[in-house]
């Protein structure tokens, strides 16, 4: 089958389209004949060697490049009882030490990191959902934030902020999104009661003019740090969810780093809700497999609203 991968990290152009064998399901797992794969950020980290540099994945011969994935299953390993062949699915990769991703043509993936895929998306929108609703749900538990109590998600109109942004709603939870300002029709839209713009001279001033006191919680997906925690209310929560973003827990607040671990029952949830329409996953292109060094350059410049999606 044909697979991207990276052997030398560096720019998109290290990423190399190879034919190896099809992987052979193992205990507890299932092969996915891919049918799409989105483009993320940690793929870019990964091919250009800064999650080695960080320490969060060993050197390796061959890298693995992809963690979202829809398609059907075309084979069960041993002790699979909740798949069989021809089910649409969706999964997701969060073992960073594997030589193959989901840029190809067939996935092997544990069965508990898969989960029926969503039955009213195209396989493009559905492979937008794993990694960054994943993301998006599993920090704002983090945050144990009751319903009624004001959250501040940066990013808003982001893959991952704008899904925090309909979840945290569907929760409850009052929203104050900052995004930039041709998004706020967006992020409203999704759930966001208040507004701010990313280009706000004094964040945490313009939040506190909104929310006197600060926010209960505020959910970074912008990276934006000291300037979002100010903005949080003493003896608040905070979360990121880029590894080692997380700022000093400064005046009490309780600060979290989320770090993606796959689950198929929120899987299965996250699907629910996008047949639902609480969840509006975003594709901003859909590309072959053979492009994936020009999705990554894309990627690169910014200013995507949602996902590159690979297509083998």
């Amino acid at each position: 089958m044909r697979a991207v991968v990276v052997r030398d990290v560096g720019g998109p152009e290290a990423l190399e389209l190879v034919e190896v064998p099809v992987p052979v399901p193992g205990p507890g797992q299932v092969r996915i004949r891919v049918a799409a794969a989105a483009v993320n950020p940690v793929d870019a980290a990964t091919r250009s060697g800064g999650l080695l540099a960080a320490g969060l994945m060993p050197a390796r011969d061959v890298i693995g490049i992809g963690w979202d994935v829809a398609g059907d299953v075309d084979a069960t390993g041993p002790g699979v009882t909740g798949f069989a062949p021809g089910d649409a699915v969706i999964g997701v990769r969060d073992r960073l030490d594997v030589p193959l991703g989901t840029y190809a043509e067939h996935v092997v993936l544990d069965a508990g990191a898969v989960a029926p895929a969503p039955t009213r998306l195209t396989a493009a929108e559905a492979a937008t959902l794993p990694l960054n609703g994943l993301t998006a749900f599993q920090a704002l538990d983090l945050l144990t934030a009751e319903p009624g109590s004001t959250l501040l998600v940066t990013g808003a109109a982001g893959a991952v902020g704008g899904f925090a942004v309909e979840l945290a709603a569907a929760r409850g939870l009052r929203v104050l999104a900052v995004a930039g300002a041709e998004d706020e029709e967006f992020v409203r839209g999704a759930g966001a009661e208040w507004f701010v713009s990313r280009t706000a001279t004094d964040l945490a001033e313009e939040v506190r003019a909104l929310v006197p006191g600060g926010v209960d919680a505020a959910l970074d997906a912008a990276v934006l740090g000291i300037p979002v925690l100010g903005a949080v209310r003493n003896r608040g929560a905070f979360v990121s969810v880029v590894g080692g973003a997380a700022p000093a827990a400064l005046r009490g607040i309780s600060v979290h780093q989320q770090w993606i671990a796959a689950d198929a029952g929120t899987l299965a949830h996250l699907a629910a809700l996008a047949d639902a329409g609480t969840l509006t996953p975003r594709v901003a292109d859909t590309l072959p497999l053979e492009e994936a060094p020009h999705a990554h350059a894309r990627l690169a410049k910014g200013g995507l609203r949602g996902r590159l999606v690979l297509t083998p």
